[in-house]
């Protein structure tokens, strides 16, 4: 692994149960993130994503990548454009830096149909850590 690596894509189908079931599962009842009408009556077209459930599938792609051994030692977002039902996020990474103490720092892009939905940086260890 060197700067200037690059993680394969990932393709994720945003659905209308991974909006909901990630807005449930992190606690976030906001009504934008679970009920069409209640969105469409606050100016969305329909549900989006929420940012804890994007922060989420982030810290799966890195450590998907990089093995059961990685660890997440900071995951830095920023969202863009919303996740919408129907469309689909691709993830992407490119190792910016590595450490001296074994991380990796991953510059991360996740797009869909509108634009870039989530952007930042995600610092990884990827030694083997003793149990």
């Amino acid at each position: 692994m060197k700067a200037g690596d690059e993680l394969p894509a990932l393709e994720i189908p945003v659905t209308r149960t991974l909006i909901v079931a990630g807005a449930v599962a992190s606690r976030d009842y906001q009504d934008v993130h679970h009920d069409a009408e209640a969105a469409r009556a606050k100016g969305s077209p329909d549900i989006f994503m929420n940012i804890l459930t994007t922060n989420g599938l982030v810290g799966r792609y890195v450590t998907d990548h990089f093995g059961p051994a990685a660890r997440l030692r900071a995951v830095r977002i920023r969202l863009g454009a919303p996740n919408y039902p129907g469309d689909t996020m691709v993830l992407t990474g490119t190792v910016t830096a590595l450490g001296p103490d074994g991380t990796a720092e991953v510059r991360i892009v996740g797009a869909n149909g509108l634009g870039h939905h989530v952007t930042g940086t995600v610092t990884v260890s990827v030694q083997e850590q003793d149990s």
